[in-house]
């Protein structure tokens, strides 16, 4: 497929976009990077450098149609006009991700997931380097594939998936595919259609083969009626916390188990990271390495030892007595209804943003069991409020983090928990989820 295109329009010039401009490139083929938005300054370093056309603050749109394959940022709905333009005439739109897979024969562990494919992606990564495995972390995460697949010098890509950059994938194919979950999520880009965002979200088992496998969370209802209906070449390997029958990986007696011979076992009390969800994603990682033999001892160690990405669940600072926990990367119901479950102790919890029609009713339960105050953070909270009116006595508004960290300190009493965990996206107050985690910490450090 790759032979066919000499002319690449890259539309978004952050990691994917620059890496994909790079590779294309280092490949001979004519380029031009075009950013609605501003270019920060490394990316436009390198783009000079590499003496790569490209422009900012808006899309030159007879440009961008001349080419004959475009690469689209992952941000960028497929229903903005432009895109439209190119798809009416027939260019090819694909992402980052499915270009850089036209230059690589390498080894693809992939995963998706509405929650915990960051953590997931990340312990598998972990896991291989312990192991002496030559591998990178690439997707959601780090730097672009493409900008790596210029030297691809590594024998496994471990690979973070979001459902924008399966929709721009066609071609590609994952060695192993790993589904974690599917929640409402993102369904402003999928037309407030569920399906749509499911759909999306099954495309990593798109080109598996019987040689491939599909590692899946049986214990998510959606994945389970999808796969009723779905014939999926590779090997499957489900895993779960509920049920023991037919499991690849499930936990008993909380003992995790993982029957790819030689059948692992270790103690859900020796893991890194605690809560349900934790050990799932703990049984996605070591299944995966098992499927390409990595010792038992090595993962077991790995699995002990292995330190979270930051801005999830990240204990920042106890300060007289009150603890602070940086959640920030939780941008939908779901990550906050781990988040919310895992809290032992009474919890003041800090919430609000860009609401992406969120329905919080799964919340309220939880809310009622360990809340005992809310602080909204964001620029509209009329949602939020009406949402838990009935739940807590006391619901406060913060215009800023340091705001929401000073009305948490001023509630919250010795031996309690002031907890971040938005459950929206971030951009009325802040640049992206680590600029609000970042603000959130600098905060409770300057009390």
């Amino acid at each position: 497929m790759k032979q066919e295109f000499k002319n690449i329009a890259v539309l978004g010039a952050g990691e994917s976009g620059v890496g994909a401009a790079l590779l294309a490139h280092s490949k001979g083929l004519n380029v031009f990077v075009s950013d609605k938005g501003s270019i920060k300054d490394s990316y436009k370093k390198e783009l000079d450098q590499a003496g790569i056309e490209y422009e900012e603050g808006h899309h030159s749109v007879h440009l961008v149609l001349e080419s004959d394959l475009i690469i689209k940022s992952p941000g960028i709905p497929e229903k903005v006009q432009l895109v439209q333009k190119a798809i009416e005439k027939r260019i090819p739109v694909i992402s980052e991700i499915e270009f850089a897979g036209y230059y690589t024969n390498k080894k693809m562990i992939c995963v998706t997931g509405s929650n915990g494919k960051t953590t997931t992606t990340m312990w598998i990564h972990h896991i291989l380097k312990n192991a002496g495995v030559k591998c990178a972390l690439a997707g959601n995460i780090g730097e672009s594939l493409a900008r790596q697949v210029i030297e691809d010098d590594v024998d496994y890509y471990v690979i973070e998936l979001s459902s924008f950059q399966l929709d721009g994938m066609f071609d590609f194919k994952a060695d192993i595919a790993v589904l974690l979950n599917i929640t409402p999520d993102h369904l402003d880009r999928y037309n407030f259609e569920m399906q749509n965002y499911v759909d999306s979200k099954f495309r990593i088992t798109q080109n598996l083969t019987e040689n491939d496998w599909f590692v899946y969370n049986a214990d998510d209802p959606i994945i389970s009626k999808e796969l009723a209906e779905r014939a999926i070449a590779a090997q499957l390997a489900p895993f779960s916390i509920e049920k023991t029958e037919g499991m690849v990986g499930y936990v008993n007696n909380n003992q995790i188990n993982i029957n790819i011979k030689p059948e692992l076992t270790m103690s859900i009390h020796d893991l890194s990271l605690k809560g349900k969800h934790n050990t799932q994603n703990s049984l996605a990682s070591g299944i995966a390495s098992k499927i390409i033999e990595i010792r038992n001892e090595s993962i077991k160690e790995s699995l002990s030892d292995f330190k979270n990405v930051e801005h999830r669940l990240e204990f920042v600072a106890k300060v007289n007595g009150i603890e602070f926990i940086n959640d920030s990367k939780a941008t939908n119901v779901n990550s906050t209804w781990y988040a919310l479950e895992s809290m032992d102790k009474p919890t003041v919890w800090v919430v609000g943003g860009v609401d992406k029609g969120n329905d919080y009713d799964s919340l309220i339960p939880l809310v009622q069991e360990k809340v005992k105050a809310i602080v909204c953070l964001g620029k509209d909270n009329e949602k939020i409020k009406e949402a838990f009116a009935g739940c807590v006595d006391v619901i406060a508004e913060a215009g800023s983090a340091q705001e929401a960290v000073a009305l948490g300190y001023r509630i919250a009493k010795d031996k309690e928990t002031v907890l971040l965990s938005p459950a929206c996206a971030s951009f009325d107050l802040f640049e992206n989820y680590e600029d609000r985690g970042a603000q959130f910490k600098a905060a409770v450090r300057a009390l």
